[in-house]
């Protein structure tokens, strides 16, 4: 993470505003709950999946103001706020769903406890973290599931910012993604790296007599082996694949298709890998693929792809939506009224139903502590993340394959039209059992 100042300072300025007036009139202290939720799922989405849980956990002990931090905040705040910031601890509760969990409307994907002054402080981090992390899981999920078994490399560096990139291949992952091509991504966060070459080291290879595909491809294969992925549509497809056979032989790694009508080339590419005896050279598509392109290759003989810029945008929803509302004041539930804007009040907890077959049927979102009684079975969404400001859950690599592995469970665990594509209503129903 960043140092301790920056991190501090990833809010937005009416936080500290409301801060000050707060600690001002005597309110700052009074305990609260606030909760971070989806009213409603991005246009035409069936589902959504929890992502950016570890992230928070990262950045909570980070949240500090120091002192170049402190003389910024000088030049709106009081000094007593100033100096309160300036100690500022988080030492209250969170709890939340799981990292990887699918969620729905009205889910309380987190809830945060403590004083006034300690909460409201969180709101822009924590909805910044989930908003981007949780749409990148997502739409990166749903990739996931047109693949059908066929794994993807998640390629979006170049498609956003550099420091969202690190998230975004973090987030597409958890989702189920085999890969990233970010660097980082596989420092911080042990996401398996992959990439091989693009085609301006195809077209590097140019003399007096014009391009030299085969030139390149040797080179690539001297440096990186015959199990290298070679891109054969810088030029002419069918000349690219029997230059990438000559380069390699017939026990090439991988060829990358990255322009065109995928399905018909991938069709075409296969033939003539199997005509020249590379049988098992395995085929890679790239190339502003979503879902939707993902789900029309299903049939096409594509062993893997490569997704980038649907990825890190969300695949059309670059948030997840959430919001992170005050619900309840020393232990009195509060909401919101506004049109459309409607929150209902009170620290809540939430529990999934399911048939005996493990097919989620409904999720109960019901009163802390008072789990409705139900002859069906279920299990408890909300885990403790944070007691007293310290984190109690698991995190790091671990945490991340469990997480993984959640996105998995859940996408099984779905009704069949939950997995559509097609616009429609959110897999199941959120049942709210009143305060």
């Amino acid at each position: 993470m960043d140092e301790p100042a920056f991190v501090g300072l990833l809010t937005d300025k009416y936080e500290l505003t409301m801060l000050a007036a707060a600690l001002r009139d005597g309110t700052a202290e009074r305990r609260t709950t606030f909760e971070l939720f989806a009213r409603r799922l991005p246009e035409g989405r069936r589902y959504g999946v929890v992502a950016g849980t570890g992230r928070l956990l990262e950045a909570l002990p980070q949240f500090r103001f120091d002192d170049a931090a402190g003389q910024l905040l000088a030049r709106f705040l009081d000094p007593d706020t100033v100096r309160f910031l300036r100690d500022f601890r988080f030492r209250g509760d969170i709890d939340g769903y799981a990292e990887g969990e699918l969620y729905f409307p009205g889910s309380p994907v987190l809830t945060v406890r403590g004083s006034f002054a300690e909460c409201v402080v969180l709101e822009t981090l924590a909805l910044s973290i989930f908003n981007h992390d949780s749409a990148i899981a997502s739409a990166a999920a749903r990739m996931v599931s047109a693949a059908d078994g066929r794994p993807l490399i998640e390629m979006g560096s170049r498609r956003t910012h550099e420091r969202a990139a690190v998230a975004a291949a973090r987030a597409a992952y958890i989702a189920g993604f085999a890969a990233s091509s970010n660097l980082e991504a596989q420092r911080r966060y042990r996401v398996p790296a992959e990439g091989t070459a693009a085609h301006a080291f195809t077209m590097l290879h140019t003399g007096d007599d014009g391009p030299d595909e085969l030139a390149a491809f040797r080179a690539q294969v001297d440096a990186f082996g015959v199990g290298t992925t070679l891109l054969v549509d810088t030029y002419d497809v069918t000349i690219g694949v029997s230059n990438a056979v000559a380069a390699a032989g017939v026990t090439l790694g991988a060829v990358r298709l990255d322009s065109g009508e995928l399905g018909v080339l991938a069709r075409q590419v296969r033939e003539q890998l199997d005509r020249l005896g590379a049988t098992g050279t395995r085929i890679v598509v790239s190339g502003d693929l979503d879902e939707f392109s993902i789900a029309a290759l299903r049939a096409e003989p594509v062993d893997s792809y490569g997704a980038g810029t649907a990825v890190v945008t969300g695949s059309g929803a670059p948030t997840a939506g959430m919001v992170y509302k005050l619900v309840e004041v020393d232990g009195i539930p509060v909401q919101k009224r506004s049109s459309h804007k409607e929150s209902q009040g009170g620290h809540k907890e939430a529990l999934r139903l399911s048939r005996p077959t493990g097919t989620i049927t409904e999720e109960v979102v019901h009163p802390a502590g008072r789990p409705p009684p139900t002859s069906e079975p279920s299990r408890v969404l909300t885990t403790p993340l944070v007691r007293d400001g310290e984190v109690v859950t698991e995190t790091g690599h671990a945490a991340l394959t469990a997480a993984r592995e959640l996105v998995a469970a859940g996408l099984h665990a779905l009704p069949w039209e939950g997995l559509k594509l097609a616009h429609g209503e959110p897999a199941i129903p959120t049942v709210h059992i009143p305060v």
